[in-house]
């Protein structure tokens, strides 16, 4: 067979010359539209690329990002890796103290930063040590001088000289850290081929997603979190038209460009969607809305929004389930030629769960008492492997014996079982779920029935000390505008759900449920919350 190597230009390469006349569009901080093709994209690409080589970038070397989701932002998606260069998207969303770690970590050599970001980058500038800074220009201000500028330095490229890189295929091309959410940020670098073999796996029909040319994207999901779940990569290889929010993520600005660019697909988290659900509910005759599908992942999926969008609006949902660790793809919640005979009720229990392992992963459980057994009752944590999961942290943060077993498998930190089928459910995180008299209780699944009350819009359940059974349930509660409820009320909404011990001991309203920097629920600062207030 040809020797022929798993790189990323092959993706470049595939978007040029098939879909060149296909659009990419961007919403800038102004709220003004950019549009261009993907053959405009692959000539910046080059550009870029040429230009950053002039600045001394090499194989290996890592250059940073600091922005939102735009066609520039695409381009050093691109342009970095098919230099044989380590892209770095940097979270916004993390303070500035981890910001400056995770640059210096990484030791990357030159940063990209959004204009309208820049006050946040002046924050930990000085607690970095980089060659080169270089500014998107997309705030309207002068940029300082001290400063390299985006477009001049793209227009500067010479895209005659881009050599495209073709050595081996195991060699990283993306890097990503983890929120830190328990300890320092790590850092996972993603190789060539381990992207490529991504993108193909979840552009299989299988997954359930079926992404194809004639589909318009738009993710809400951030380039900074796990490489927006993959979308750049899978969709510019088939020539999806793609089109990206800025730094607008209001269900309104959402809206208004789902309805204009007439999207069929979008991807995000259960909190972003459910903002959304909201508004349309609020107001159901305002847009005329093309998707058909939206795909929900970086958390547990309630039951009540997949329903809600599919009788209400007639869209489809596909809940995706991964880690940062995995890049990020793990399972998607696809329906089988028997679900589809199921019942609506059925396949929305089904739409809940994190489904079948795509093509490619393999899964394992496991407990105290070795592996559990495929029978939807047993749980214990989820091990995974595959050709685009991790194998170690940058630098060696964390040993082997913590994160991964001894023959090589990841252990996730997620409890589950799995049914006879294979389907993957996630009962709760490891250090999440509550162990109450010897008996294990899902806050997901607590939770996930919450928020399918009528007066609910978000849940978070936690465990609290008890004298007796050393851990019960407590719940925080968001509530719809508008809408109030009882303890009684919400005790006979779960007892038809849940046995009598798994109901929670208190109920406690709150604005907002605090969240991570990537929209999951940061359930360390309830419990913190509780003891503070019942000392």
């Amino acid at each position: 067979m040809m020797e022929y190597q798993l790189t990323l230009p092959t993706i470049l390469r595939r978007a040029e010359t098939l879909f060149g006349k296909k659009e990419i569009v961007s919403r800038l901080p102004d709220k003004s539209i950019h549009r261009y093709t993907y053959y405009d994209f692959a000539i910046r690409t080059k550009k870029l690329s040429v230009a950053l080589h002039r600045l001394g970038t090499g194989q290996g070397d890592r250059v940073a990002t600091l922005c939102w989701n735009h066609y520039q932002h695409l381009e050093a998606y691109f342009a970095i890796p098919c230099m044989g260069v380590i892209i770095h998207p940097l979270n916004i969303r993390l303070s500035p103290d981890d910001l400056g770690y995770i640059v210096n970590h990484a030791e990357d050599k030159i940063i990209i930063v959004d204009e309208v970001l820049l006050p946040l980058f002046e924050k930990f500038k000085h607690t970095i040590k980089v060659s080169k800074v270089i500014v998107i220009p997309n705030g309207g201000k002068q940029i300082p001088e001290e400063y390299l500028n985006y477009e001049d330095l793209v227009a500067s490229g010479d895209d005659s000289l881009f050599e495209p890189f073709e050595g081996d295929e195991y060699s990283a091309a993306f890097m990503c850290y983890t929120s830190g959410t328990t300890g320092k940020p790590k850092g996972i670098l993603y190789s060539h081929r381990s992207i490529m073999l991504h993108v193909m796996s979840f552009l299989l029909s299988c997954t359930g997603a079926g992404i194809n040319e004639g589909d318009v994207m738009l993710p809400v999901v951030p380039m900074f979190h796990a490489s927006a779940w993959g979308f750049p990569y899978s969709c510019t290889f088939v020539g999806t038209t793609q089109v990206f929010p800025g730094p607008f993520l209001d269900a309104e600005s959402i809206l208004q460009l789902f309805e204009n660019e007439k999207i069929t697909l979008t991807a995000g988290v259960p909190t972003v969607m459910m903002s959304i659900l909201n508004a349309l509910e609020n107001e159901p005759a305002k847009y005329k809305l093309f998707l058909r599908l939206i795909i929900l992942g970086g958390s547990a999926v309630p039951r009540f929004l997949a329903k809600s969008f599919d009788e209400n609006f007639g869209i489809k949902v596909l809940h995706s389930w991964g880690m940062t660790e995995m890049s990020p793809l793990g399972s998607t919640s696809v329906m089988t030629s028997k679900l589809q005979k199921a019942s609506k009720d059925e396949q929305y229990d089904h739409i809940a769960k994190q489904g079948l392992p795509v093509p490619f992963v393999e899964i394992r459980g496991r407990n105290e008492f070795g592996f559990i057994p495929w029978d939807g009752l047993t749980m214990g944590e989820l091990e995974v492997r595959g050709p685009w999961i991790c194998s170690s942290y940058y630098k060696g943060e964390e040993t082997t014996e913590e994160k991964f077993t001894q023959d090589g498998w990841l252990k996730t930190g997620d409890i589950v079982t799995i049914s006879e089928d294979g389907f993957i459910e996630i009962k709760d995180r490891s250090k999440d779920v509550i162990k109450s008299g010897g008996e294990w209780i899902s806050s997901v699944a607590l939770e996930n029935s919450l928020m399918g009350h009528p007066s609910i819009l978000e849940a978070a359940v936690i465990a609290i000390p008890d004298d007796k059974w050393i851990e019960r349930p407590f719940a925080y509660v968001v509530l719809k505008e508008g809408k109030n409820f009882s303890a009684a009320d919400l005790n006979e909404f779960l007892a038809t759900r849940f046995a009598k011990f798994w109901i929670p001991d208190g109920y406690h309203v709150i604005d907002a449920i605090p969240k991570t920097s990537v929209g999951k629920f940061l359930k360390s600062a309830l419990r913190e919350k509780f003891l503070n207030e019942h000392k």
